[in-house]
């Protein structure tokens, strides 16, 4: 029988917190040892989690233990590193920073920080102590191009992208008010999103070449899920194209490339990437659709700790959308 491991959660009071808690009540090896959110201390977590009421009497701390076996870190983005300086973080404890700290560059003191982008990184993932989580758009819109950098085929790359409110944090702001959200959307960080060093970081070490990726995201008027297009020239035909993906993406127990038209609620509530790709003379379109808590943030964040621990990737992940 597996001994269960325990984790703690630190920002545990945002939407990835939630969403870890959520997926991590039901995952068969892990026991969740504290969720930490100084401002919600000894406050039950479902007053802030409301799905989870009848599910666990969990209550939020506002202290951090050494007695866990792995840390997820949810804290706002670059407030992970300070804070495992501030708490002497003991070193056999894992680390899974779902943060932009450490992505772009992983060393530290105590370690260095893997990439987690399992697609890719999967054995040095298997090996390591430190995981630096990928961005949300940026696991959507690598998901849709790695097939086409492996194979040396990326130059210019056009994308959009369009995410839900839960993408903005838990936070209150403006753009994320109710009355502002319905039946309206907007451009956003355009030409200038933070999650595009990373992508052309993963991307260029498979391209082997300078990929220029101009990028442009939406604010959408929906909760959660992100879709991607990615528009790119290629001389290759729609076969040959897709038979490069299928290839690749092989097997993959969470990423699959679908010959049918592919849509947001595909993957709402799982851990799934949809791939789909159209073509119209040179011009080529890659589809990418992911939940952006999901296999965007916490989802994501679990399948990297199941491989670190020798566990099957798909444990405790084993979800279904709501297609209507």
């Amino acid at each position: 029988m597996q001994t269960k491991i325990k984790v703690g959660i630190v920002g545990a009071a945002g939407y990835t917190g939630g969403e870890l808690i959520r997926l991590l009540l039901n995952h068969p090896n892990v026991e969740i040892g504290f969720a930490l959110s100084r401002s919600n201390a000894n406050k039950p977590v479902y007053t802030v989690h409301a799905d989870l009421f009848g599910e666990t009497n969990l209550e939020f701390t506002n202290e951090y233990a050494n007695n866990v076996d792995l840390l997820f870190l949810c804290l706002p983005h670059k407030e992970s590193k300070v804070w495992i300086e501030n708490n002497s973080v003991s070193n056999p404890i894992k680390i899974i920073d779902l943060g932009n700290d450490f992505r772009l560059d992983g060393n530290f003191s105590q370690g260095e920080f893997i990439y987690g982008l399992s697609e890719t990184n999967e054995e040095a993932i298997k090996k390591a102590n430190y995981i630096a989580n990928p961005g949300c758009f940026a696991t959507a819109i690598q998901l849709a191009l790695l097939p086409l950098a492996k194979e040396k085929l990326l130059n210019k790359v056009y994308t959009t992208g369009i995410t839900g409110a839960t993408g903005a944090g838990q936070q209150l702001q403006p753009t994320s008010h109710f009355s502002w959200r319905t039946n309206n959307i907007s451009a956003y960080k355009t030409l200038n999103h933070q999650h595009v060093p990373e992508i052309c970081q993963t991307l260029e070490s498979l391209n082997k070449e300078k990929v220029k990726l101009e990028f442009v995201p939406w604010r959408g008027d929906f909760t959660r899920g992100i879709f991607t297009s990615s528009t790119l020239e290629s001389h290759l035909s729609m076969e040959s194209i897709y038979a490069i993906y299928e290839a690749f993406y092989k097997g993959n127990p969470f990423v699959f490339v679908s010959r049918n038209t592919i849509d947001l609620k595909q993957v709402v509530n799982t851990n799934k990437c949809l791939i789909h790709i159209e073509k119209q003379g040179e011009q080529v379109v890659v589809h990418s659709i992911i939940d952006n808590l999901v296999k965007g943030a916490s989802g994501q964040a679990i399948q990297n700790m199941n491989l670190m621990l020798g566990w099957e990737p798909t444990l405790g992940l084993k979800l279904k959308a709501s297609a209507f």
